[in-house]
């Protein structure tokens, strides 16, 4: 039997959440070190990973399959296309940066608090989310994926709840209580989804027979599975439903705001950069493939939400006063151009959305992980608390800026790639949708150069007159980032060479072609 490569990529931070939280109490530092030496070794099999796929191959590769519950024809099944490689390593690179971004987020607070902060728990948290993540890029039993979709909730709902951010202007007291609310919004939210999609794989299993994503989809293209009409868009409903909260997709993005808000920014980075791609993911790995006929049906809603979801998470974002907060809007405005590049069905779309997520998820990295240093010093997310930031921290407003180019898609960095390929996909399908999501644009100019305006130029506020510039160890998280959003920006070509034949693949389940461009006949 060859190595169970994909089986060892999510156990071993699986692992090293269980021997991180075994640390004694005494030894914090040694819990960190741990953990970080944990997440590096995933990192070094997700790149293995990387290296032995053949984006000329199969569809699914390193498979694995075992049988697990019989009875109910559920079975252990993984295997990675192209587009589940580029999130698999997208997930093991930005977990050793946020836990080194997190390195004191998680220390006893200070003399004279009754609250003691489990270093040891903190960074296990970290590693168990990491490892269900990657297992649900992986898994090709419909079953086997949603344990690991909802399971990831645990976790996440105590570093939201357990871990917040310390800056908070009414009191350690109302701080606890906004944690708390922002931690049961996100798990009520993301559980209605989930018992939502289980009634729909429940509903999968007695209309196909078994939860084998590769044998579903067979079945549906070779004739053998037929389903009615109405079956299928139930279905379809069922799982878009769960993904469209996780993404998150305008009206159900309200939990995210609250949930980064109240978070540490390493943790508000694993949500959004790390978890949230599972939903826009699963859209493309399940719902276009198992539900082709639903989802061309359900385009022209789904279209509108996303444009809705550019256009509001981008206004939202400019009247914003907490600087998480401002991240978290912007960040649904981007979630709408990757929907928007998914379902509107032609290679270039799909591609950008792809490659959107992989520069959403570096670009938010940079952005928020600088702006967690900027708030640790200061102790205020408020954006009226600072000012001529730039004039005592060079550096630190340097890299805040970079990842705030990035985040408006300035040409030279990643992301303006993938978000210029989703829009090229709209036009040539939709021109009017196209045409309203390209004010997102203007919108994050706005957003991402006024928020650098108030905090980094003008006068020196005296409480930032005193503050540090980046150490060392912050300068190791940022550093590759910044790296990676210029090389990624100026070279797409290594991540592109591995999602395009999936995304073809993809364009092929549900029967569509790219729309030829209309040229006027020369006269």
């Amino acid at each position: 039997m060859s190595f169970p490569l994909l089986t060892a990529t999510a156990a071993l931070p699986a692992v090293g959440a269980i021997a991180t939280a075994a640390v004694p109490a005494a030894q914090r530092t040694a819990a960190k070190w741990l953990a970080l030496l944990f997440s590096l070794a995933t990192l070094v099999l997700a790149a293995t990973v990387a290296v032995r796929f053949d984006p000329g191959g199969d569809r699914y590769q390193l498979t694995e399959s075992h049988a697990w519950i019989k009875d109910f024809g559920v079975r252990y099944e993984l295997g990675v296309d192209g587009i589940g490689v580029a999130l698999v390593a997208l997930t093991a690179l930005l977990i050793p940066f946020i836990i080194l971004a997190g390195w004191h987020d998680a220390d006893p607070l200070e003399t004279g608090s009754k609250r003691w902060r489990p270093t040891q728990g903190f960074f296990a948290l970290i590693l168990a989310v990491e490892a269900m993540v990657i297992l649900s890029f992986e898994a090709t039993d419909v079953f086997l994926f949603y344990i690991f979709f909802e399971a990831m909730l645990i976790p996440m709902y105590f570093l939201i709840g357990g871990f917040g951010d310390r800056a908070h202007e009414h009191g350690e007291q109302a701080a606890a209580t906004q944690r708390s609310y922002a931690a049961v919004k996100f798990l009520l939210y993301n559980l209605v989804g989930g018992l939502i999609m289980l009634a729909a794989v429940i509903g999968l299993y007695v209309v196909a027979g078994n939860f084998s994503l590769a044998e579903i989809a067979q079945a549906r293209a070779n004739g053998t599975l037929d389903m009615a009409t109405n079956t299928e868009r139930w279905l379809f409903l069922g799982f878009f439903f769960a993904f469209a909260v996780k993404a998150p997709l305008w009206p159900l993005h309200t939990w995210l705001p609250n949930a980064m808000q109240e978070s540490t920014a390493p943790v508000a980075v694993l949500i959004t950069a790390v978890v949230d791609k599972v939903g826009t993911f699963a859209m493309l790995r399940f719902c276009l493939q198992l539900f082709p006929e639903a989802s061309k049906w359900a385009t022209p809603v789904i279209l509108v939400l996303a444009v809705i979801s550019i256009i509001y998470g981008a206004l939202l974002a400019v009247g914003q006063r907490d600087i998480k907060r401002l991240v978290a809007y912007a960040s649904i405005s981007h979630f709408g151009f990757i929907i928007l590049g998914i379902f509107g069905m032609t290679s270039q779309g799909q591609s950008g959305a792809t490659l959107y997520m992989v520069n959403h998820g570096i670009s938010t990295a940079a952005l928020m992980l600088v702006a967690g240093f900027l708030i640790s010093r200061r102790g205020s997310r408020l954006i009226a608390d600072y000012g001529g930031v730039q004039k005592v921290a060079p550096v630190l407003a340097g890299t805040f800026l970079i990842g705030g180019l990035a985040t408006l898609s300035l040409p030279g960095l990643a992301p303006f790639v993938s978000e210029f390929l989703v829009l090229v996909g709209a036009f040539a399908r939709y021109p009017a949708i196209g045409i309203i999501a390209t004010f997102g644009i203007v919108l994050a100019a706005l957003y991402t150069l006024v928020l650098y305006q108030r905090t980094m130029t003008g006068p020196v506020k005296p409480e930032v007159s005193a503050m540090p510039d980046l150490r060392v160890r912050e300068l190791v998280v940022v550093a590759p980032l910044v790296v990676l959003l210029i090389f990624l920006g100026v070279y797409p070509k290594p991540v592109t060479d591995i999602v395009n034949p999936a995304v073809k693949q993809t364009l092929s389940d549900v029967h569509k072609k790219d729309p030829r461009p209309e040229v006027e006949a020369a006269k």
